[in-house]
């Protein structure tokens, strides 16, 4: 074998974990796959024979280049037309997510994510969706190992204090169907018995098709939008059950294109939050 066979051998045996890393990270798996594609060529020209653990060090390029990508792409995400949602994946077709577990995979979560800084998010990511121990994730992050304790710890509560306890996958299924068929039938009681008190409704366009350009608040207030809508908007549409991110979803079609993603995120007091994925730039995975 070549040394670049050997290359391109402990290449691949990372690139999922590679891409794991990445797309947590930046929440595009264009951006992912951008960086994973930098890292390779920056593979080719290392001197790998000065390399112990091809793969430590391709995972500690990944994470290094995504945390520089998570500070551009904050200043590129203030032009961005109404909110921003991660991009989507289609996990039940395996897309090389590479994670041990599932972990740190909803959007809900990535989402929360957005809010950490860079190193913050990193280091949560290699703890709690690989499983690094806390001298790796230092020497990745490059800061002392209790600081990368520090790192995680800050991380944790963050996303403690954000969110209500996650209700288990059929629990998030259950309340997604409930939701659809309420939202079909115009059913006003039915919409927000189902809603948290507090939930709410993000739509993500980027200003390329028509939706809401700001988060809609509120059981009562996203009930009655929902209902108005039964008439115009689930009449002609296909709707078929997806996995995305690791949880139930649903993919909209119109005359056999896909136009739009939809999940819910679920607690014990109901639906938290409802996520609109309508920029057609983010349906690559389930066009």
């Amino acid at each position: 074998m070549t040394q670049l066979e050997q290359a391109e051998s402990a290449f691949a045996a990372a690139r999922p974990r590679l891409f794991g890393i990445a797309y947590r990270m930046t929440g595009s798996v264009a951006d992912a796959e951008d960086l994973v594609q930098e890292v390779w060529l920056r593979w080719q020209t290392a001197d790998r024979a000065a390399v112990l653990n091809p793969e430590a060090y391709l995972a500690t390029a990944t994470t290094r280049l995504a945390i520089n990508e998570s500070r551009t792409a904050r200043a590129r995400r203030e032009t961005y037309a109404g909110p921003w949602l991660p991009e989507p994946v289609d996990t039940a077709a395996d897309p090389q997510l590479g994670a041990e577990r599932g972990a740190v995979l909803e959007l809900a979560v990535l989402m929360l994510l957005e809010k950490l800084t860079p190193t913050e998010r990193a280091a949560y990511v290699l703890r709690e969706a690989f499983d690094y121990p806390y001298r790796e994730i230092a020497e990745v992050v490059q800061t002392s190992e209790v600081a990368a304790r520090q790192l995680v710890s800050r991380a944790r509560k963050h996303l403690a204090d954000s969110r209500r306890t996650p209700a288990t996958p059929a629990r998030q299924r259950e309340l997604l169907e409930a939701f659809v068929a309420a939202a079909q039938a115009g059913d006003l009681a039915g919409l927000e018995k189902l809603f948290a008190a507090d939930v709410v409704s993000w739509s993500d366009s980027n200003g390329k098709v028509r939706a809401a350009g700001r988060p809609l608040y509120g059981a009562t207030a996203l009930a009655k939008i929902f209902a108005a809508w039964a008439p115009t908007f689930w009449t002609a549409e296909d709707v078929s059950y997806v996995e995305a991110n690791g949880q139930a979803a649903i993919r909209l079609e119109r005359d056999g294109a896909v136009f739009g993603v939809i999940t819910v995120a679920v607690s014990e007091e109901g639906i938290d939050q409802v996520m609109w994925l309508v920029n057609p730039e983010k349906l690559g995975a389930f066009a």
